[in-house]
């Protein structure tokens, strides 16, 4: 039982407080000391203010909540099971536990109502900058006189922890740059992380610097202020051209023994302690996943709200359909995760007469024939567009008073691009990609990571793929990052080697809707293979391999197999090799992962078990080949950082020269043991 006298929004905080550390406490694992301190402002956001609607977690026109600080997700479940989502009250038990809808962190595939995958520190701050950037991409592609279809806000509640991670600085510049009106944080200012209080290392003042990136900040010193929490909100959401970060000082693990203390944060309370903390609220402290019918009435008028509110929301829809049908099409079809008619329609044909491109001067014209049939691509450059082959000029740029545009100026910020890009892509109705050099992936590693769990739809492209681009140096020459990239999980890699192999891996791109696409793309010029002599791009990108110019004869003595750049060099060895009187066979091999979902009859009519004697040809990391080149074939690869120097130089220097390959090949042939460098690297 529960003390009568105190009001329902009291009892409403004490229920989400006291579910949350029930179930860190049963799981015997978690983090209590967040949803203590930060249940209030949670209360005040989904009672008073978040548009949503429990029934239909995917309406368009939703507010988005991120709960950056993913540490903190028992809050979360207790918020989606109290306010009326597809969680129940065995979900909640089943905290932390194996199978279950309710994992240590929160994951967007897993749960209804979590908007994106969160948990490494600072990654929802930026998915939420992502998010709102789509808001007010779409509000301006998509708004009418007299028909706000997109209007919606993005909130967070973001910890200690998130604003001193270095992605959160970079988003929170971006955002303040972008006059990002419509994203609101709430930060859980407790003064305390997990090893001790934030003095020992973080003795700034936050606000001062959000202000400084262009933020609007407050301050409310209590914690448990409900009304104090719900003005400085509605002040917030006043302020239309500047994001806000309300600083709201808790008290980490509020009506604990330990409150206050990082023994708090991510430990279980234990038994006796939680006992205490039932006392301290007025609960029965033998009691556990107590809701009060009178809680659960209360809640759920938020989400009856919400339904209420996209009843509404459609029939202006309904109304918009009639007099921009265009518009309304696109706008469905894009919140479908498909793509229009024609979408492909655009895409260029090479042959040999047009020359040779850079792969990624391909991806650009690939690119800009996407953007004609598919109005929804958003996307940009981490102040490389021009490099990349990316729409570049700052003025046709989404920038404030032109959020319309399509073309993103990320500036020099590969990590919040990626968590951008993550927020983008979980919030609909836009279809993403972002560059910047490979060897500057690493910067971003651990948004791509994330982008792969949470199963989301983005295109990272990454030119200057090799020690090829050359005179730049070993600084900016990747060697590992194509080998560590095939590592992730749900993730697709593309090296094509020319230009039409390039507009192919675009296509892959734009129909993987449940992972991100990655492109590989060079600097240098590769020639345009002949479609009509040899094997076709089109059907053989999207299996990962194939077979792009037979042996002489049909019965290949050897494969020569390759990616990227290497693939060129490959077909001149394979005549040479034919001149020696030696039949290979050239597979060109873009994508590990496509041609590992293809099936066993297909993998071996490209790659036949008899044939063990191979070459495998890449500029980078040897890891992971030596499963296609067999314990009789070789790997042509790279076990040391590049050299400056012209790129056709450095790459002779490695060994990627018609010769070398050749003497591996024959060396192969004639039973020698093949070394895996070339002779000058070796001595």
């Amino acid at each position: 039982m529960i003390d009568q006298q105190v009001s329902v929004e009291e009892q409403s905080v004490s229920t989400i407080r006291l579910l949350s550390v029930d179930m860190v406490q049963r799981a015997n694992s978690g983090h209590p000391g967040l949803p203590l301190g930060a249940a209030p402002m949670a209360y005040v956001l989904w009672s008073r203010f978040l548009r949503f609607n429990p029934q239909d977690p995917a309406w368009p026109d939703r507010d988005r909540f991120v709960l950056s600080a993913g540490h903190g997700s028992a809050l979360l479940y207790s918020l989606l099971h109290l306010y009326g989502y597809d969680l129940s009250l065995d979900d909640l038990k089943g905290f932390r536990q194996l199978h279950s809808k309710t994992p240590g962190h929160p994951e967007s595939n897993i749960t209804a109502g979590v908007e994106v995958t969160t948990g490494p520190l600072g990654q929802g701050f930026a998915n939420g900058v992502g998010m709102a950037m789509a808001e007010a991409h779409l509000a301006a592609m998509y708004n009418k006189p007299g028909h706000e279809v997109v209007n919606h806000f993005t909130y967070s509640i973001v910890s200690d922890g998130d604003l001193m991670e270095g992605i959160a600085a970079e988003a929170a510049s971006l955002a303040g740059h972008l006059k990002l009106g419509k994203l609101i944080y709430l930060y859980d200012d407790n003064d305390i992380s997990l090893d001790g209080p934030t003095s020992l290392s973080y003795t700034e003042d936050p606000l001062m610097r959000f202000e400084a990136y262009g933020w609007h900040t407050q301050r409310v010193m209590d914690g448990n202020d409900l009304d104090g929490i719900e003005q400085a909100i509605r002040v917030a959401q006043a302020e239309t051209d500047r994001p806000s970060l309300i600083s709201i000082k808790t008290i980490i693990g509020f009506g604990s023994p330990q409150e206050g203390t990082s023994k708090v944060h991510g430990s279980p309370l234990g038994d006796e302690n939680l006992r205490k903390v039932k006392k301290f609220f007025g609960w029965n402290p033998d009691e556990s996943f107590v809701v009060p019918n009178e809680v659960r009435q209360h809640l759920g008028e938020a989400g009856q709200r919400g339904a209420q509110l996209q009843q509404e929301w459609q029939q202006n829809f309904d109304a918009y359909q009639q007099q921009f049908k265009q518009e309304s099409e696109l706008f469905l079809t894009s919140f479908a995760s498909e793509l229009p008619a024609g979408w492909d329609a655009e895409l260029p044909v090479f042959t040999p007469a047009d020359g040779a491109f850079a792969t990624r001067q391909a991806s650009g014209k690939a690119l800009g024939a996407l953007k004609k049939t598919i109005p929804f691509l958003f996307g940009g450059s981490a102040d490389l567009a021009s490099s990349n082959e990316m729409p570049p000029g700052g003025d046709l740029s989404f920038q404030p008073g032109s959020y319309e545009k399509s073309n993103i100026w990320f500036g020099v910020r590969e990590h919040a691009m990626g968590g951008a890009l993550n927020g983008m892509s979980r919030h609909g109705g836009v279809r993403v990609y972002g560059g910047t050099f490979l060897t500057f992936s690493d910067y971003m590693r651990g948004a791509i990571r994330l982008t792969a769990l949470a199963e989301s739809a983005v295109t990272f492209v990454f030119t200057h793929d090799s020690i090829g681009l050359g005179e730049d140096g070993p600084t900016h020459q990747p060697v590992e990052q194509v080998a560590a990239l095939r590592t992730i999980p749900n993730i697709i890699v593309l090296r094509p080697a020319d230009a039409n192999e390039t507009i192919e891996s675009w296509r892959v791109a734009m129909t993987k809707p449940a992972s991100p696409v990655v492109l590989i793309l060079s600097r240098q010029k590769l020639p345009t293979l002949d479609q009509e002599k040899y094997g076709s791009a089109r059907e053989g990108v999207a299996k990962g391999a194939y077979i792009l110019s037979e042996a002489d004869g049909g019965k290949p003595q050897l494969l020569l197999i390759a990616t990227g750049s290497e693939v060129s060099l490959a077909m001149q060895a394979q005549q040479e090799l034919q001149k020696q009187g030696v039949a290979a066979r050239v597979v060109s091999m873009p994508s590990w992962e496509l041609f590992e979902q293809q099936d066993k009859a297909y993998q071996q009519q490209v790659l036949p078990p008899a044939v063990r004697k191979r070459v495998t040809i890449e500029a980078g990391s040897p890891i992971g080949w030596h499963k296609y080149a067999t314990d009789e074939g070789t790997v042509i690869s790279m076990n040391r950082f590049g050299e400056s120097g012209p790129g056709e130089e450095v790459m002779a220097m490695f060994g990627f020269t018609v010769e070398n390959v050749v003497e591996k090949a024959k060396a192969l042939l004639e039973g020698k043991p093949a070394e895996t460098e070339p002779k000058e690297i070796l001595s």
